[in-house]
């Protein structure tokens, strides 16, 4: 399992190397307080990491913590059953 996380992360390491790499032209990135000249290549792999960013922690505030408050909550009222034979 270990061996095909770490040929997945040299994958994705290597998309966005070749991502960066073809796409070098400048961009303008106009903030309201500034602006930002940066490499297209930069531009789209940072508003994907701000999107997967942003994505994870919705996902996290809105299903993953209730759902942990629900198993904390029921594993408080059902006795642990280890002891007993």
């Amino acid at each position: 399992m270990r061996l095909i996380r770490l040929l997945v992360a040299i994958a994705f390491l290597l998309l966005g190397a070749v991502i960066g790499a073809l796409n070098r032209q400048p961009v303008t990135l106009d903030f309201a307080l500034g602006t930002v000249v940066v490499p297209l290549g930069v531009a789209v792999l940072s508003a994907l990491l701000a999107g997967l960013l942003i994505g994870g922690t919705i996902l996290s505030v809105g299903v993953v913590l209730p759902m942990r408050r629900r198993l904390a909550r029921l594993q408080r009222t059902v006795p642990a059953a280890g002891g007993e034979g």
